[in-house]
């Protein structure tokens, strides 16, 4: 969208705080873009972390083509981005930076309070929309007749209150799952969240680089994770979580059940990923690589 009274109150926001660089995520490269054609002094910076972009055409991308030319530099979670990035757009400055977590312990503001047993929590960070395909989770969920013995599912993420969320809702209506399945839209108190939670998962059909595998991390939850993007290189199958094909519903079971039965797996996968996140996704990392790049 345009928004020209936007545009100039940006505009002016950036000259009044002498703002050099303008970092863009995602879709805001439009505005960014906009705001380099009547302030050409400020540098735009794009972050790219939409994990279907490699799937598109260039007839898909006009826009953002166009815009790439007033780019100075591209940031991309992760090496199928970088690989797009390179061949399509025209800023040819395109660096893979991961995404970090903050590790401080003052992080953890105590907000929220999940509902359910504590212990048998199954925690999934991700906002209600495509392509994150809460719905495989929940199938399995009641395929498996989790909520019978105790488990339930909290849903942490923006709540969009449209089809994909009334999908879900009426799913878990339907299906008489009310007090197995909760829906919390979203929150601050992300890692006060994971530390009442027993298993953390991500269903996506798509990723670039989830930032809630980090958190889980961080908060030593065991993982079960979608394989796709770059999530195989954070979650290692058997090692530092467990991996399914997210179209393979039959599979996030298997690998549900086995997380459920094995607490002595469960332990170990939480260890080696908590170990992982602090040793090579800290914040102090990042922010020393952001502004190494950004010069």
């Amino acid at each position: 969208t345009f928004d020209f009274k936007a545009l100039v109150k940006l505009r002016k926001y950036i000259i009044r705080n002498k703002v050099g660089i303008v970092h863009a995520h995602g879709t805001s490269f439009f505005i960014a873009t906009v705001l380099k054609l009547i302030y050409p002094k400020v540098k735009i910076v794009w972050h790219e972390h939409y994990g279907a972009r490699e799937k598109q055409t260039t007839k898909d991308n006009l826009v953002l083509l166009f815009s790439s030319l007033f780019f100075s530099s591209v940031f991309v979670v992760n090496h199928q981005l970088e690989i797009w990035c390179k061949k399509n757009l025209f800023s040819k400055r395109v660096y893979y930076i991961s995404n970090f977590v903050i590790s401080e312990k003052s992080q953890l503001i105590d907000v929220t309070k999940l509902k359910g047993n504590e212990g048998k929590r199954i925690v999934c960070v991700a906002n209600l929309k495509n392509p994150k395909n809460h719905i495989a989770l929940l199938i399995a969920f009641e395929q498996m007749k989790l909520q019978n013995l105790g488990w339930s599912i909290h849903l942490i993420g923006k709540d969009y209150k449209d089809d994909y969320s009334n999908y879900l809702k009426d799913f878990i209506r339907l299906n008489n799952l009310e007090q197995g399945i909760f829906i919390y839209d979203s929150k601050n108190d992300i890692q006060n969240i994971l530390s009442q939670s027993t298993i953390g998962i991500l269903c996506s059909i798509d990723e670039g680089f989830p930032l809630s595998l980090l958190e889980y991390g961080l908060a030593q939850l065991p993982v079960i994770s979608t394989n796709v993007g770059y999530c195989p290189e954070i979650i290692k199958d058997n090692f530092s979580g467990l991996l399914f094909d997210p179209l393979n519903n039959l599979q996030l079971q298997e690998q549900l059940h086995k997380m459920i039965i094995d607490k002595e797996s469960r332990d170990s996968f939480s260890l080696h990923l908590h170990k992982l996140v602090l040793e090579d996704f800290s914040n102090e990392k990042g922010i020393q690589l952001l502004l190494a790049k950004y010069g």
